[in-house]
């Protein structure tokens, strides 16, 4: 399998983490597990249909999907045919480019987007980076983001803040951030602020230049013990710590 990245325009790195290109592997299929960010993302299916969302789901040729946030693993086979092309948008970025219903009824969920909204499939092919720059740029209707504040509060302390906290420090009610969490990323404050403390966690276990016992990590990112860790990993990933 072949997946690379690439950095947009530096206008629109305020929304979008990256852009990605994937393809099989010559030889064979597999199962690629991706693990849950809060971010939503948008992709193209340029190759065979792919199957996603843990065997639930078809991505046709020429169409485009919106991949909600997630809060669990999801699984695709990637065949040796297969041809992804997207977009990662950062947290509660949709909004600054679609009129769409609530992020909250995206959840967990890819779904095809009408052709207003789709990438152009012969400009995806000619020059898909420099096309995602332009088709995004042309498309942004808000620089604002409500929620930028709180994620920024969730991310400097890796997901370990009350809620309630987050919502004095922001000057809100804990309703009102529920609210605009769940219609603008698709999860409530603390199901994101459990994602990042996760993420942290994960990068704690993969990049650890010292033998780190799993209780150091899971007292550092604020976890009960070590089996609290191990539970909150099995949930996210489906593996257990010494598989990651």
């Amino acid at each position: 399998m072949k997946y690379n990245k690439v950095k947009p325009y530096k206008k629109l790195e305020p929304f979008i983490h990256f852009y990605w290109k994937l393809k099989g592997n010559e030889l064979e299929g597999q199962w690629e597990r991706v693990f849950p960010d809060g971010c939503a993302g948008i992709v193209m299916n340029l190759g065979n249909t792919c199957l996603t969302d843990n065997g639930s789901t078809l991505l046709e040729f020429g169409k485009t999907y919106v991949v909600g946030a997630m809060t669990s693993f999801k699984d695709s086979f990637i065949d040796t045919d297969t041809h992804l092309i997207g977009a990662c948008l950062k947290p509660a970025a949709f909004a600054n480019f679609y009129n769409y219903a609530s992020q909250n009824e995206l959840t967990n969920d890819t779904v095809e987007f009408e052709k207003s909204n789709s990438f152009n499939i012969d400009r995806t092919f000619d020059d898909p980076f420099n096309y995602f720059d332009h088709f995004f740029s042309e498309k942004i209707k808000s620089k604002n983001n409500p929620i930028q504040s709180a994620i920024n509060d969730i991310h400097a302390t890796n997901g370990q803040i009350s809620i309630s906290e987050l919502s004095k420090r922001n000057c809100t009610t804990v309703r009102q951030l529920e609210r605009n969490f769940k219609k603008l990323i698709g999860l409530s404050p603390k199901e994101y602020s459990n994602i990042i403390r996760f993420q942290n966690a994960l990068s704690l276990i993969k990049n650890s230049k010292q033998n780190r016992s799993l209780l150091d990590i899971a007292f550092e990112c604020g976890y009960y013990d070590h089996s609290h860790l191990s539970n909150e990993i099995k949930r996210n990933t489906g593996l257990s710590p010494s598989l990651l």
